[in-house]
């Protein structure tokens, strides 16, 4: 069954193995999380639970959120994510869930929204080839064919210049190095997306090796 916890990318740091390896590692403040809603079959159509992470103030929640939250029996929260594919028993609403239910050693796919890298060209965007630099190519860095002339228009999905980075972004098969129960960290080897303080959601992995 699948399970997961919220958190935060605090940033990289690294550890050192008993044989003296040096280990990269992506430090997550993971948890606490508050399960605020159960979705199942019956009612919603598919099995989940709904997480908060990070407590909003009151006054810049809307109602729904402050009626999910007190329902739960907490305050409304920022980051709000759901994880399919639970054990539906296993929850319920207004529980609390911690960094301990990941292990050391454990398989995980962590999932945040990358750093935004501003407008962009073909080139760095989609790793397009460039012209000649030659003297006298009309064409350096340009966008290249776009597609056939007959219909008068371009169309959808073709590759060119516009805004890259700054979308979900899930990593996969990280191994967890450490957990620190009483901080609630997360040691993860390797990288994950997005900048330090950006949100993250760490799940079993789907595809363990």
């Amino acid at each position: 069954m699948t399970k997961g916890i919220l958190g935060r990318k605090l940033g990289m740091t690294q550890v050192f193995a008993e044989n003296g390896d040096v280990i990269p590692v992506t430090v997550i403040e993971a948890g606490p999380c508050v399960v605020l809603q159960k979705k199942d079959i019956e009612n919603d159509g598919y099995e989940a639970i709904k997480l908060g992470f990070d407590d909003k103030k009151e006054s810049r929640a809307n109602k729904p959120e402050k009626g999910i939250a007190a329902k739960a029996g907490t305050t409304p929260k920022k980051y709000i994510r759901e994880i399919a594919g639970v054990d539906l028993n296993a929850y319920e609403v207004g529980q609390e869930i911690k960094v301990d239910i990941f292990a050391e050693g454990e398989i995980v796919d962590v999932t945040g929204t990358s750093k935004g890298k501003g407008f962009t060209g073909a080139i760095k965007r989609y790793n397009q080839a460039r012209g000649p630099m030659s003297h006298g190519s009309g064409y350096h860095r340009g966008a290249g064919s776009k597609g056939s002339i007959n219909p008068g228009r371009v169309f959808k999905g073709q590759p060119g210049a516009g805004r890259m980075g700054h979308e979900q972004v899930t990593v996969q098969n990280l191994t967890v190095v450490k957990v620190v129960p009483e901080k609630n960290l997360l040691l993860v080897k390797g990288a994950i997306p997005g900048p330090k303080n950006s949100y993250v959601v760490v799940k079993n992995a789907v595809k363990k090796r």
